[in-house]
């Protein structure tokens, strides 16, 4: 399983950014996928989950009404949409895989200047 993550970067507190991770060896349809963070000082935390069956998502408190998780299916990419990001959300974003096991993409690095 490879989970190839990309389109961190540096920007400003109120800015956007969409994370992308492109899924292979293992079938997107049926897993459960999800972003996650990690900043230097704290444990790897949930961002937000999508699911297999109906794509119903879930998000941490955080995340609510500023992210959106999507996936395609036809492209095995899980998107994160983030918006009017602030310095907090500084940190590794991590792709995560819920089938047959946990399997966690490589990191793409999100830093927002304030």
């Amino acid at each position: 399983v490879q989970l190839q993550a990309s389109g961190g970067g540096l920007v400003q507190a109120g800015g956007f950014l969409r994370l992308s991770c492109k899924a292979s060896g293992i079938n997107f349809r049926l897993g459960t996928m999800g972003w996650y963070r990690q900043n230097s000082e704290a444990q790897r935390e949930l961002v937000a989950t999508i699911s297999n069956g109906d794509s119903s998502t879930d998000y941490a408190d955080f995340a609510k009404g500023r992210f959106t998780i999507s996936r395609n299916h036809a492209t095995r990419t899980t998107y994160l949409q983030m918006n009017n990001l602030k310095s907090d959300d500084t940190a590794v974003y991590y792709c995560n895989a819920q089938y047959s096991g946990t399997h966690w993409g490589q990191g793409t690095l999100v830093t927002v200047s304030s």
